[in-house]
Order: structure tokens, then sequence, then C-alpha cells
């Protein structure tokens, strides 16, 4: 289920909400009196606009190359276009193009599956589901153990030579990076082509095999064999080091709370959550990511709002005395690397987790 809408959790008329639940109706009331929830389409014609453009000039220069290394710098900027234009999924994925969700799901569906070779329907329930319960041990599908683990009591059950990479998870976390868009593609695929019960499966299924199969077609039909694969190599490494260097800011190293843990959503949101300093900048380097509190609190709410609504928000906080995390890009590296390293400490040995003591009061 996609993330529920800042308009849908305002209480009905007659029940009285709890002091926590009527201060974020406060921040809201603020919000919408400012008027940040008002669609900002224009901004997102301009953006496809100047991205299709970029993207047709890249493939131009593809063309004229013919056989040069120098085709390598064109897979990094399709892998950076890409990554640029699944922002634009992401955030018709969260209703804030479109007036109209049908309009916002389509757009999200073609560009996610068409462009970045990823199934819009996979995605649509795995964000939902972080969006919901960030952070949230067996609710956040951003937290599941893989080959790296995000709190000690998954870590003390790694063994062998998994607990080796454990204990150093977090100087390999960059690396792997680097094969993030394989194990989206991969994990789409398997989506879509399983048995569970999935909506529009008749049209991502084809799309997300063409647009798989296009890119080496013409890697392979227009350049030499060893040149094509490094293209391919160069191009999705690079979409997914950017997809996940974008992402991984937001909440990796902020409180992990327990499956159990009762959190109010507005604290929920906030504590989990990390913000990126850089202004306009970083707004469009990170496509409104490094306003990751205020996306938690507003999903809904357009990019161009977000810096407004941080200001509104931080205030709100200091109020009310709620922790409000912002921080560079660079430190914020620093902290995930450090946290992951951390974690890893309790690899190939019993460990009781403090999660649940130090967040207990939740």
């Amino acid at each position: 289920m996609p993330p529920t809408s800042t308009s849908e959790r305002t209480p009905p008329r007659g029940i009285q909400p709890n002091p926590v639940v009527k201060s974020y109706s406060e921040l809201l009331k603020s919000v919408k009196s400012a008027g940040l929830l008002e669609r900002r389409s224009g901004f997102y014609v301009w953006v496809f606009a100047a991205l299709v453009l970029l993207m047709a000039g890249t493939w131009l220069g593809f063309s004229l190359l013919g056989e040069s290394w120098y085709q390598l710098l064109i897979a990094a900027a399709v892998g950076i276009l890409c990554t640029q234009l699944s922002f634009l999924a992401h955030e018709a994925g969260h209703k804030q193009i479109f007036a109209s969700r049908r309009a916002n799901d389509w757009s999200a569906r073609l560009l996610a599956t068409a462009v970045a070779g990823i199934s819009y329907s996979w995605w649509e329930q795995k964000h939902g589901a972080h969006h919901n319960n960030p952070n949230v041990i067996s609710k956040d599908p951003d937290i599941k153990n893989n080959l790296l683990v995000f709190h000690a009591d998954a870590a003390a059950e790694r063994k062998g030579r998994l607990a080796f990479l454990t204990k150093k998870q977090g100087w390999f976390f960059f690396p792997l990076l680097t094969l993030l868009g394989l194990s989206l593609q991969f994990d789409s695929l398997r989506f879509v082509f399983g048995k569970q019960t999935m909506r529009y499966r008749w049209v991502e299924s084809p799309i997300l095999i063409a647009r798989l199969v296009a890119l080496p077609l013409l890697a392979f039909s227009f350049l030499p064999l060893g040149m094509a694969f490094a293209f391919l190599g160069v191009q999705i490494m690079v979409y997914g080091f950017y997809m996940g260097a974008s992402f991984a800011p937001n909440h990796k190293g902020m409180p992990v709370l327990p499956k159990d843990s009762r959190v109010d959503f507005l604290s929920r949101q906030v504590l989990t959550s990390r913000n990126i300093s850089g202004g306009r900048f970083m707004d469009f380097l990170l496509g409104g990511l490094n306003r990751q509190v205020e996306h938690h609190l507003f999903p809904d709410m357009a990019r161009p709002q977000l810096h407004r609504a941080s200001g509104i928000v931080r205030e709100f906080c200091a109020a009310h005395s709620i922790p409000y995390t912002e921080t560079t890009l660079v430190k914020s590296y620093g902290i995930v690397v450090s946290y992951l390293n951390e974690v890893g400490l309790a690899a190939g040995r019993g460990f009781d987790c403090p999660v649940a003591s130090t967040h207990g009061r939740f």
C-alpha cells in the first residue's frame, strides 16, 4: 500500500484527537495555510522537458562518437539522467505532480519501468511500507537483512565468512552501491513474473523486458564487444551508486525502532529521518530527498515547496522539543559508515540488541 497522503490523515469530525495527534494537525494546518500542499505541475514539466532534451543529446553523442572509449562518459551520463528521471517517478508515485491520482500513477509507472527498468508496482508496495514504518525492525523493507544488516541483533546471527563481511560492512557500503541498479532490476523481474497478485502486469512486463533488452542491444550493435560490456557496466554502476547515495543518508544511522514499538506518526517520521543541508542545489542533486523530514511528514508535497516547509517544521520541532536532525552530505556518509561498522561489531557473537532499551519509551 502506498503511504497515506497528508490530506487523508486529518481526523474525522466528532473524534477528539490526543495531544500528539493534535500537534501534528496544527503543523499540517500551518503548512496548508502557507499554500505548501498546492501542486507545482509547471515545475515538473520543465524539469522533465530538460531531462528529456539532455537524454536526447546524450544519445546523439553516442551516435557521433562511434567506437571510442569516450563512450564510457556517455554511459555515465545515461546513468545520471536515469537517476534524475527516477526522482520524478518517485515524486509522481507520491502524487506530488498532478492533481489526478491516475495521472500520477501512470506517469510513475511509465517512467520507472521504461527509463529505469524498475517495476512501479514492486516499488510502490515496498516504498509504501517504508514510509509507514521507517526504521522499524521487520516492518521497514529498507532495513531488511541482506548483505548488509542495520541492527545489532541481526548482526549477531552472522557466522563464518558472512560475519567477516558484516564486521567491516561500513567500508563495503559504497562499493556495494554500484550493484544496487542490478539488484533493483532483478527484484523487479522477480516480482513481475512472480505468483503474487499485481495490477497492470500486462503493461509493466512487456515494457520492462523491452527496456532491459534495448540498452544491451544498442551497445552490442554499435560498439565492440569489450567496449559494449564496459558501457553497460558503467551505466548500471553509476545509476545504482547515484540512487543509493541519494537514499542512504536519509535514515541510515538514525534510531532503529523495535517491531512492537508504539510511536506516534509525527515522532516516528521526524526521529528516524535526517535532512541534508545544501539549499536548492542539493534539492536538485538529490531530487528533494535531502528534505527527508518534510517528505515523510508530507509525502504528497511537491519538491519546490519543501524548502519553505523545512523552516516551519524546524520551528515546530524546536517548540515541542522534538529532535530535528540536519547535517551535510559528506558528514551523513561518515555517519552511515560508522554506524554500519558499529552494528557489525556484533557479528559472530551473541548480543542483546540495545534498541529496545534505548527506545523503549516509544
